[in-house]
């Protein structure tokens, strides 16, 4: 017999809860991964779950690799197909959710390579950019106001394991602009002055990326020293923000060539 039978079970009501509401997240500390790949990233990367719940019918094939990266007696509670749908967001659940303390990984000494997401809403965009970030070597990801809650589920699925990699932060612009203080600030900006690949990315440098309706806001325009844009061919009006993202911090790194 499962270990969780019931979707009153309050282990259940908080995954489903973190699942769910910005709030509870962020009212918790905690998150919810679904998933034997984000859950396998999270634990490689050093956290332990406070549980996690598997559909009872792949409790002896998929639980076993987990179990190797992770201290012994950690709470891995069988349940059913039916109470992994209750909780989980997505069309087809992966028979697995875990519940972890949200511990983004430390600040680097000195920031070199920053990415300032400015109002960015769209959380398929957002995870998708983070998981570019952590590709292209960016010491940390700062969230200003107005940006979806990295930990919503979407965010996660989409950031595939970004999150456990590199540095991602909630600031107000006041700390963004004290962290960046030292830094090359360049807008992404379709109308921009400089071409990308013109831009000096070998001194150290902040990138705003910001919302694809909305455009930048006040403070992202007052802080950036320089707008970039990529020139596009046949009268293409913009990229999606996150295959902009990806060119831009794809160019820095290879001018800097690290």
């Amino acid at each position: 017999m499962a270990d969780v039978l019931s979707t009153r079970n309050e282990r259940v009501q908080l995954a489903r809860s973190l699942m769910t509401q910005t709030k509870a997240r962020r009212d918790t500390g905690r998150m919810a991964l679904e998933g034997v790949r984000l859950i396998r990233d999270a634990l490689h990367a050093g956290l332990t779950p406070d549980y996690v719940l598997i559909d009872q019918s792949l409790a002896e094939s998929a639980s076993g690799d987990l179990r190797l990266t992770t201290p012994p007696g950690w709470p891995l509670l069988t349940t059913t197909p039916e109470i992994i749908r209750h909780i989980s967001e997505t069309e087809h659940p992966q028979g697995m959710i875990g519940v972890f303390a949200v511990r983004p990984p430390p600040l680097p000494n000195s920031l070199r390579r920053v990415l300032i997401l400015d109002a960015l809403r769209d959380p398929g965009n957002a995870g998708t950019i983070l998981r570019s970030a952590a590709a292209a070597g960016v010491d940390v990801v700062l969230c200003a106001p107005g940006t979806v809650d990295v930990y919503n589920p979407k965010v996660l699925r989409a950031g595939m394991g970004a999150h456990f990699r590199v540095p991602v932060l909630e600031a107000s612009w006041t700390r963004i602009a004290i962290l960046v203080e030292a830094l090359s600030v360049y807008l992404a900006d379709m109308t921009g002055d400089v071409a990308y690949h013109a831009a000096d990315w070998s001194q150290p440098w902040a990138l705003i990326i910001g919302g694809e309706a909305d455009g930048e806001s006040p403070q992202a325009a007052q802080l950036a020293g320089q707008r970039v844009f990529i020139p596009m061919s046949r009268e293409t009006e913009s990229l999606n923000a996150a295959a902009a993202a990806s060119v831009l911090l794809f160019e820095a790194r290879r001018a800097t060539g690290k």
